[in-house]
């Protein structure tokens, strides 16, 4: 076992204990008093409810993780990578096509060993809560839409950064990053028209109170809202959420049909208001643009560890090729990559924050906000106090306590 073997090894072990961790401290931190600020959504049964709800998702989280890790380190030890590898350059069908029959190969067994896993989750667990719409015909067909636009949409990618890198020469990262920048920016710009609509139906906001009292804010903040949709979200599950997706006249801001339904005028527009704040405050444009960054290094770095026959021979395969190395520098990569979360959280975190300041600021008030985002956790079941490591771990954003104070 050489060095990359060792590094991979305890990146591996390391990270499976750091969220074992993480998520031993959020059960610990689960409070039997209802903090008093939340008494006007919450009473002591759903209070409970929503504590028993994080401690049978957290439980049952444990399960994959393990079973993943299991799997990946018993593949890697039987000499798992090395037989794939080998049986698909038997076939003869050069470097291209047998690097994408590679990766295909590993993501399909990933999915396959987390079907089962996605069945009980969403038909055991979110069912048992009272959250899960989805029919079996429509979660199979989510699955198959998926695979669908993995094929037609990633398999060209792959193929590409292959291809850049079997025959490109030394350039080939910076080829490689402008094709994922330019597949980047596209699919920021199709998504909303053609992708999205494949999984939920979008139907223009209708006449009425609340599309005028929209329509008047934007007009108060001077942003030109083309597009505003309801989303059949209620088709999958009776939780909640808004988002704004898109630029220019791509742009859409969207509301889950269950968030409409079960909020006041002022709540939805104080909502709307708070992905507005993302747009005027350009999160959108920085997160793409630290995207952009990150894969740029990911890429160059790519390029050197693919020379190093060290990293091959970690994994067993005595011949390297730019398809077993995208895979076993991912592995590599990974404890960089969640150091990298860490800061990337944070910032997601403060970005929220000027989010619901940017509402409360245009709206002339943090009060409806503040009732919207109570409303949801109780709806939600959400946890109203989870453990500082787990936040930092895994939340995009602010504990809710923290954004209720804010807004006040």
């Amino acid at each position: 076992m050489n060095i990359y073997a060792i590094v991979v090894l305890l990146a591996l072990l390391g990270e499976y204990a750091l969220h074992l961790t993480a998520d031993l401290l959020n059960l610990r931190a689960l409070r039997p008093e209802l903090p008093s600020e939340f008494r006007d959504v919450y009473d002591a049964a759903r209070y409970r409810r929503s504590q028993e709800y994080t401690r049978v998702r957290t439980r049952f989280g444990f399960l994959p993780a393990t079973v993943e890790l299991a799997a990946l380190l018993a593949f890697w030890l039987a000499g798992g990578f090395r037989w794939l590898d080998d049986l698909l350059r038997g076939l003869g069908r050069g470097p291209i096509v047998t690097g994408l029959l590679f990766i295909a190969a590993l993501v399909l067994a990933k999915v396959a060993l987390g079907l089962p896993i996605g069945i009980y989750s969403t038909f055991g667990i979110e069912a048992r809560f009272g959250f899960n719409k989805t029919t079996p015909r429509t979660f199979v067909l989510d699955h198959l839409k998926g695979l669908l636009l993995t094929v037609v949409l990633g398999v060209p990618l792959v193929a590409a950064v292959l291809w850049f890198f079997t025959a490109a020469g030394g350039y080939a990262w910076l080829w490689c990053w402008l094709a994922t920048t330019a597949f980047s920016l596209v699919i920021h710009f199709v998504a909303p028209t053609w992708i999205l609509p494949l999984f939920n139906r979008f139907t223009p906001l209708e006449a009425g109170e609340l599309r005028d009292a929209v329509l008047a804010y934007a007009r108060q903040v001077s942003f030109p809202l083309a597009g505003l949709f309801v989303i059949d979200g209620s088709r999958r599950s009776t939780k909640a959420n808004a988002f704004f997706t898109g630029f220019g006249r791509h742009k859409r801001v969207a509301l889950y049909d269950t968030l409409v339904a079960s909020h006041s005028v002022p709540e939805l527009v104080a909502v709307i208001a708070h992905e507005v704040g993302h747009y005027r405050r350009k999160h959108i444009v920085k997160s793409l643009v630290l995207g952009i960054a990150h894969a740029g290094v990911v890429f160059y770095l790519l390029s050197i560890f693919l020379t190093h026959a060290g990293l091959f021979a970690a994994f067993g395969i005595e011949n390297p090729s730019v398809h077993a190395g995208l895979v076993f520098f991912g592995l590599l990569f990974a404890p960089l990559d969640l150091v990298l979360s860490f800061f990337l959280q944070r910032w997601s975190r403060k970005n929220e924050l000027e989010a619901d300041a940017f509402a409360r600021e245009t709206t002339g008030s943090g009060g409806p906000l503040a009732a919207a985002l109570k409303k949801l956790s109780a709806d939600n079941l959400s946890n109203l106090t989870p453990h500082p490591f787990y936040v930092a771990l895994h939340h995009s954003h602010p504990p809710l306590r923290e954004r209720v104070e804010a807004l006040r």
